[in-house]
Parts: C-alpha cells; structure tokens; sequence
C-alpha cells in the first residue's frame, strides 16, 4: 500500500501541516484495519491505485447484516447468496477512507460472463467501514471485478484544496479467487 505525501498546499486555513500529519495518522490507521481485513479475515484481496483513489476490495462467504424495514433495522441471514464482496475507497495521498462515493461492482465469471452489476452500498463494520454487499455467483472460480467509482458530492472545505475526486475512476482485478460458501 503506496505511502504517498499528500498533493496538498500546506499554508490555507483548513490544511496546515499538523492536519496533514492528523489526517496521514488517520489513513493509516484504516489502512491497518484494511491490511488485517484483507489478510486475517477474508479469503483474499487487493487495492489498486486509481487517480486520487486507491481502491481495494476484499472477498469472503455471504454473511448477515441488519436491514432497515419500517424504521426499525432487522437482522437477515443471507438467502441463496453465496460470496460477500467488500469495496474500500480510500484517498490516495493520506490513505483515509472517502465517504459518499457511489460505488458499482461489476463481477464477471472465469467465461468472460458477466454475473452482474450492482452497486456496493456503505456498511457500517466493528472494524472497518466499507461498501459491500452479497451476490449469488454460479461456481467457485478466478473471476474478474470491475469496481467503478462515481466521485462523491457531500460538501469540501478549503478553497485550495477542495477540488479532488471529481472524475469517475474504474479498476479491474482479475483472477480474483472466488469460493462460493455461506457464512
């Protein structure tokens, strides 16, 4: 995971080198827990630099998550799906973990067939905050994931420095090992 000082301008009112150096702690601590995630935890991942992103993504059996229904959430064991695919968008400079983006991943099996796209909503993790989601894939395989990044559109301080992740980013990883299982 690339250790990349930060394309910012120092000297304005929002990133003076003590936030830098703040916001560098920041991102590497999630890049730990993403480390841990992608080594310890799942059976397999990367990360991929992408304009100002670095984007990574780990996989994993399908596992239960709480749903809102009715305004109250409610716990849902996964149903026919078989794989947990988890997404990381991180900020290439400092390595934090950027909020709001829409992220799509596209999943294409060991034929060259695409099983589908969908986007990977953000979940709330005890460890991690990432977007991911559960698919149903046909057969274990070395499957491709095409992630693509729709830039966020929440708000920005600093005048400067606030014009960054403004341009839809894509990566592929391919020979991703996918074995179906139910968690």
């Amino acid at each position: 995971m690339a250790d990349k000082k930060p394309p910012m301008d120092p000297n304005t009112d929002e990133a003076d080198a003590t936030q830098l150096k703040l916001a560098k702690a920041q991102g590497d601590a999630y890049g730990a827990a993403l480390e841990h995630m992608i080594e310890s935890v799942a059976h397999g991942g990367a990360e991929k630099p992408a304009g100002h992103y670095r984007i990574g993504y780990a996989v994993e059996e399908a596992e239960g998550m709480y749903m809102w229904h009715d305004g109250e959430l409610h716990w849902e064991e996964p149903d026919d799906e078989n794989v947990h695919i988890e997404v990381s968008v991180r900020d290439a400079s400092d390595g934090r973990f950027v909020p709001a983006v829409k992220v799509f991943v596209t999943v294409i099996d060991p034929d060259g067939k695409e099983v589908g796209t969908h986007e990977q909503p953000l979940l709330w993790h005890p460890m991690i905050y990432h977007y991911g989601r559960n698919w149903t894939v046909p057969a274990d395989g070395k499957y491709t994931l095409r992630v693509r990044v729709e830039p966020p559109t929440i708000m920005r301080h600093d005048e400067v420095n606030g014009k960054r992740f403004l341009k839809e980013e894509e990566v592929e990883f391919k020979n991703v090992q996918i074995e179906r299982g139910q968690g």
